[in-house]
């Protein structure tokens, strides 16, 4: 191919004009969703400059302060929620934000917004000094109080069932925006050269079993019954067993060749880790738009009645066979509750 036929060939689909032609197919499509989508593909790209500098300013290592988790916050973790609520803030679109790193609700001053976002602003935030693939986490809902009022607690402890739109974004080796509007799984890899987000993974669809369990086998001891003999069957199985401790990376890497991802309850965290509303419905979300299946080991994910923002739960989730198969040793086992495990 010489030079001339190289640069003429097209450059593909950009997110952009890809949500122009899908806007038909989002709820109440009046042009709102379409550009708080960008809103954040636009903190992304920010998000993604500061990451990628993260080596060569004083911009990586500990903040020197604890998130409303009571984890010790990355100066990224602080960069990330800054921009994404700025964006989301400037965007319009948005009554109300709740992110994983405040406390309580968010109010963004546009009292006309249609649309609550729950963020976690940068996942695995833990790895950057390592340079291991980070990401953010985001869900859409419509609110439910009237507009022109501020956006409440009941517009923000929705189920996941209720999520108009849901994605992520890897910043790795190349950094991607996944999302689903509830019409399947797209996925958007950034030109960091030509600014924009281009369609590179259409139609995502996860296998319906995979050979890949990501887990933390180093709290094997204090998984449940059900947990730890699955994971004995996948030994036995030969399954590979990879763990990156981020999980978008862990969740993207297994949409897209099939497997599982397990968080367990334990003893230290005997309601679960992962957060429902900034982690959990999501990517629930988005995986059972790929055909695959998202469960706490009783429930379905999205059907989990909230009650506080900052509500934990366990979470197997992935290709449907897997989460099924852990479903059955849970109940057959027995699935512990807070309490058993005391």
């Amino acid at each position: 191919m010489t030079i001339k036929e190289d640069l003429a060939l097209p450059v593909g689909t950009t997110l952009d004009r890809f949500i122009m032609r899908k806007q038909e197919d989002f709820p109440f499509a009046t042009g709102e969703l379409s550009q708080l989508l960008r809103d954040i593909a636009l903190a992304a790209k920010i998000v993604n400059r500061a990451i990628n500098h993260a080596g060569l300013t004083d911009i990586g290592g500990a903040y020197g302060k604890q998130n409303v988790q009571g984890e010790d916050q990355q100066k990224l973790d602080v960069v990330a929620n800054i921009r994404f609520i700025r964006a989301l803030r400037n965007g319009g679109e948005v009554a109300a934000i709740i992110s994983e790193e405040e406390e309580g609700i968010i109010q963004t001053g546009n009292m006309k917004g249609k649309y609550i976002v729950a963020i976690d602003p940068l996942d695995g935030s833990s790895n950057i000094d390592v340079n291991v693939s980070i990401g953010t986490i985001f869900s859409i809902y419509r609110r439910t109080s009237e507009l022109g009022t501020e956006g409440n607690l009941e517009d923000c402890l929705q189920k996941g069932t209720e999520q108009v739109a849901a994605g992520y974004i890897i910043y790795g080796s190349s950094t991607m925006l996944v999302y689903t509007t509830g019409n399947g799984v797209n996925g958007f890899t950034y030109e960091s050269s030509l600014g924009e987000f281009f369609l590179s993974h259409p139609n995502i669809t996860i296998p319906k079993k995979g050979e890949i369990y990501s887990v933390n086998e180093g709290s094997f001891n204090h998984f449940p019954e059900g947990v730890q003999q699955y994971i004995e069957l996948c030994r036995v199985r030969n399954y590979s067993a990879r763990y990156i401790g981020s999980l978008v990376a862990d969740f993207h890497r297994n949409l897209m060749k099939g497997g599982i991802y397990l968080y367990p309850i334990t003893q230290k965290s005997p309601l679960g880790k992962l957060r429902l509303l900034y982690e959990c419905n999501a990517l629930a979300f988005i995986v059972e738009q790929a055909g695959g299946k998202a469960s706490d080991g009783q429930r379905r994910i999205l059907e989990i009645e909230p009650y506080e923002l900052h509500q934990r739960c366990q979470l197997y989730i992935g290709s449907t066979d897997m989460v099924e198969e852990v479903e059955t040793l849970l109940v057959a086992r027995g699935v512990p509750s807070r309490h058993s495990l005391a």
